[in-house]
C-alpha cells in the first residue's frame, strides 16, 4: 500500500499562503493608498511587490500582473533588489496557477539577479523553489541537483530553517526508490537532529514521520515504531497526524498486533473525517481493512474495503483503489464467493493497466516538461536577439534621419533588407510546409492549405497495425530519461523507415505504442499484404536489437504486434496542433489483436487472414477472447510463403 513518499517541505515557497481574510483586504487598501502617495520609484516597486504578495492565494492572475508592473519599473530604475522580488512573486503566481514552465523561467531570472547582488538567501530560495517544481514533475535527478545546491548555500550562510527544509526535501527524493532508502535515511537523520536543536514541533513531527516510513520500508519495525510514536506526539492536534498513525497501523499489522492496528487506523480515520481530508480517509480505511483481514475477520475487512472505495473512487486515488480491489478479491476468495472474487480481480487488472499508463504518462510528461522548458528558453533567447536587432534598427534610423547616410545608400540598404526578408520568408514557408507534411498526409495537407479545413472521409477497407513494448516499465526504471527517449526514438525511427518502404501511413504514437495504417489516404488493394510484411520487419528488428542489448548487458524491449482489416473514418479534428487520426471498430479490434497477441509475434484477425493467407504462412490460434469484443479468430503470421 503506497501512500505519500516522504513529507516534502515547501516552507520557503508557501510561507505566506493563507485564506484571503478581511484583514488582508484592509492590507490591500492600505498598500494602494501608500502606493498613490509614494515619493520615489523604488518605494513604488517595494509597495507593488507587497501588493502582489497579498493576492497570491486569492487571485494569482492579479498577483502576476502587479509583479510584472513592478518588474518593469524596477528595470527602468535599475533597482535590483526590487526586481528580484518582483520576478520571484511572478514565478510564485504562475506556480499557484499550475503553469510550471513560466514559474521556473521567472525563478531562473530571479536567481540570476540574486546572484548578481550577492544575496545568498535569495539564491538558496530560488534553487529550492525550482527543485520543488521538478520534484512535482517527477524529475528526481534535476530536483536533487537543485536542492543540493540550495543546501550548500544554506549551510554556508547558516540559515537553519532553510537547511532543515533542504535536508527533508532531499531525503524525500531518495525515498522514491528502494535502492536509495539508505541515502534517504542519512538526510532524514540529519533533519531530525536539526529539528531537535531548534525545538520546532512541526519539524520534529515531519522528521520522525519520515524516519518511521523509511525504517518501515527497510523492515526495521522496532525503530520505525520508536520514531512514529514520536511523530504522533509531535503532530498531535495537527492535520498531519493521520499520516503517522496510518504508518503506525501498518507496523502493528506486520507485528501481528491486530487490535492495536485496528484502533490506530480507526483513530486516523476519525481525525481525517473531521478534517474532511478525503485521501487520508481512504488510506485509513484501506489500512483498517487490511488489519481486519490479517485478523481473519473477513466480513469486517470487506465492509472497510468497500467504504474505502466509496471515498477513493471519486478522488481517482489509483493506489488506494488498487489496494481495495486486491483486498476484496482475496477476501471474497476466502469466503468462497468466487463470482465476486473474479469480479474484483478483473477490476484489479484494469486499474493496474491504468496505473501503468499513468506512470508511463508521468515519465513522458517529465520529458515533455524538460523539452517545453528548453523550448521556452530558446524562444526567450530569440526574443532577446530580436530585441537587440530592433534596437540596432532604431539607431540606424536615427542616423538616417540625421543625414549620416545618403539616399543612394538607403536605397541599397532597403533593397538588401527586402531581398533578405524575401529569402527568409521563402525558407520559412518551405519549412512550414515540410513540418505540415511531417504530421499530415500530403493530400490532407493540401486540402487544409487550400480550404482551411479537411473533411473526414470514410474508407471501406484499410488495415491497422498496433505495436506495444513488453518490459517497458522495467526497462524505463533502469534507464535515465535521456537513455529512455533515445531508445524509443531509435526504435520508432526504424519503424518509420519500415512503414515508408511499405507505403503505409503513420497515425500516432501513444507512450510505448505505435500505430500505423495502410490503404489511406489514397486507397489501394495491397494494404493487408503491406502491413503484415511491415509487422514482420518490426518484430525482427526488435528481436535483433534485443540480442544486441543483452550482449551489452543493457535492458531491452520486446514487441507485440496486432493487425486487423476493416472500414474506418479518417480526418483531422480541432483547430490547433492538427493530427490526422482514424476512428471505428476496426481500430479497436486492431488494438485487441495487439493486446491478445504474443511476444515476438504478428497476431492478425480472421478478416486479415482471409486476404493474406495465400502469401503468408499463418498458424490458427483458435477463437480467442478479446476484451469487450468476445471470441475472435486469431492467427500468428510465421513468414511469407
Amino acid at each position: 500500500m503506497t501512500h505519500h513518499t516522504g513529507r516534502f517541505v515547501l516552507l520557503c515557497l508557501f510561507l505566506f499562503i493563507g485564506l484571503y481574510t478581511r484583514s488582508q483586504s484592509r492590507e490591500v487598501d492600505s498598500l494602494q493608498k501608500l502606493l498613490k502617495a509614494a515619493a520615489t520609484d523604488s518605494s513604488r516597486v517595494d509597495l507593488l511587490n507587497a501588493l502582489s504578495k497579498s493576492f497570491f492565494n486569492d487571485n494569482p492572475d492579479t498577483s502576476i500582473a502587479i509583479a510584472t508592473t513592478s518588474k518593469k519599473l524596477a528595470e527602468q530604475i535599475n533597482y535590483k533588489a526590487g526586481l528580484a522580488l518582483a520576478l520571484k512573486h511572478a514565478g510564485k503566481g504562475y506556480y499557484l496557477e499550475g503553469k510550471y514552465i513560466d514559474a521556473v523561467k521567472f525563478w531562473q531570472q530571479a536567481l540570476e539577479v540574486y546572484k548578481s547582488t550577492g544575496d545568498k538567501i535569495g539564491v538558496a530560495n530560488m534553487l529550492s523553489n525550482q527543485g520543488a517544481v521538478y520534484f512535482n514533475q517527477g524529475d528526481d535527478a534535476k530536483s536533487l541537483e537543485l536542492h543540493l545546491q540550495s543546501l550548500k548555500i544554506s549551510e554556508d550562510i547558516n540559515d537553519t530553517l532553510r537547511v532543515l527544509t533542504s535536508l527533508t526535501n532531499i531525503g524525500a527524493i531518495y525515498l522514491n526508490k528502494p535502492a536509495t532508502y539508505q541515502k534517504a535515511l542519512e538526510y532524514f537523520l540529519r533533519s531530525y537532529k536539526l529539528s531537535l536543536a531548534i525545538k520546532d514541533k512541526y519539524s520534529i513531527g515531519t522528521a520522525t514521520a519520515n524516519l518511521g516510513e523509511v525504517y518501515y520500508k527497510l523492515g526495521n519495525d522496532s525503530t520505525a515504531l520508536f520514531y512514529l510514536n514520536q511523530s504522533v506526539k509531535a503532530y498531535e492536534g495537527s492535520g498531519d497526524l493521520p499520516y503517522s498513525l496510518n504508518y503506525l497501523g501498518r507496523v502493528y499489522i506486520r507485528q501481528k498486533e491486530f487490535e492495536k492496528a485496528i484502533n490506530t487506523h480507526t483513530e486516523a480515520f476519525e481525525i481525517s473525517k473531521k478534517l474532511d481530508a478525503k485521501l487520508d480517509m481512504a488510506q485509513s480505511l484501506v489500512g483498517l481493512a487490511q488489519a481486519y483481514y490479517a485478523k481473519k475477520d473477513v466480513v469486517s475487512s470487506i465492509a472497510a474495503y468497500r467504504q474505502a472505495l466509496e471515498v477513493a473512487v471519486p478522488l481517482n486515488a489509483l493506489t488506494e483503489i488498487k489496494d481495495a480491489y486486491q483486498g476484496l478479491s482475496a477476501a471474497y476468495s476466502e469466503k468462497a464467493d468466487y463470482a465476486n472474487a473474479f469480479r474484483y480481480q478483473d477490476l484489479l487488472l484494469a486499474i493496474k493497466d491504468t496505473i501503468y499508463n499513468s506512470n508511463t504518462d508521468k515519465k513522458l510528461g517529465t520529458l515533455q516538461f524538460t523539452f517545453d522548458l528548453e523550448k521556452k528558453e530558446s524562444q526567450i533567447s530569440l526574443l532577446n536577439k530580436d530585441k537587440e536587432i530592433q534596437q540596432q534598427e532604431i539607431k540606424r534610423q536615427k542616423l538616417v534621419r540625421n543625414g549620416f547616410i545618403g539616399g543612394f545608400a538607403i536605397v541599397l540598404l532597403f533593397a538588401g533588407v527586402f531581398l533578405k526578408q524575401r529569402n527568409r520568408i521563402t525558407k520559412e514557408k518551405k519549412r512550414s510546409e515540410e513540418l505540415l507534411l511531417n504530421i499530415l498526409p500530403e493530400e490532407t495537407a493540401e486540402e487544409l492549405k487550400a480550404t482551411g479545413s479537411a473533411k473526414a472521409k470514410s474508407f471501406d477497407s484499410i488495415s491497422v497495425l498496433f505495436t506495444d513494448f513488453k518490459n517497458f516499465t522495467q526497462a524505463s526504471e533502469k534507464l535515465t530519461p535521456e537513455e529512455l527517449v533515445a531508445e524509443i526514438n531509435y526504435c520508432y525511427s526504424e519503424f518509420d523507415r519500415i512503414i515508408t518502404r511499405h507505403g503505409l501511413e503513420k497515425i500516432k504514437t501513444i507512450g510505448d505504442s505505435y500505430m500505423c495504417a495502410g490503404g489511406l489516404p489514397v486507397t489501394n488493394q495491397t494494404h493487408p499484404f503491406d502491413i503484415v510484411a511491415a509487422g514482420l520487419e518490426m518484430v525482427n528488428f526488435i528481436e535483433k536489437n534485443k540480442q544486441e542489448r543483452i550482449e551489452k548487458g543493457q535492458p531491452y524491449f520486446e514487441l507485440r504486434c496486432g493487425v486487423h482489416t476493416g472500414p474506418v473514418v479518417a480526418g483531422i479534428v480541432g483547430i490547433k496542433k492538427f493530427a490526422y487520426d482514424i476512428w471505428g471498430d476496426t481500430v479497436n479490434t486492431a488494438s485487441r489483436m495487439e493486446s491478445s497477441g504474443g511476444i515476438g509475434k504478428v497476431n492478425i484477425s480472421g478478416s486479415t487472414y482471409e486476404i493474406v493467407k495465400d502469401r503468408f504462412k499463418c498458424i490458427h490460434r483458435g477463437k480467442i477472447e478479446a476484451k469487450n469484443k468476445g471470441l475472435i479468430d486469431m492467427y500468428f503470421v510465421e513468414g511469407q510463403l
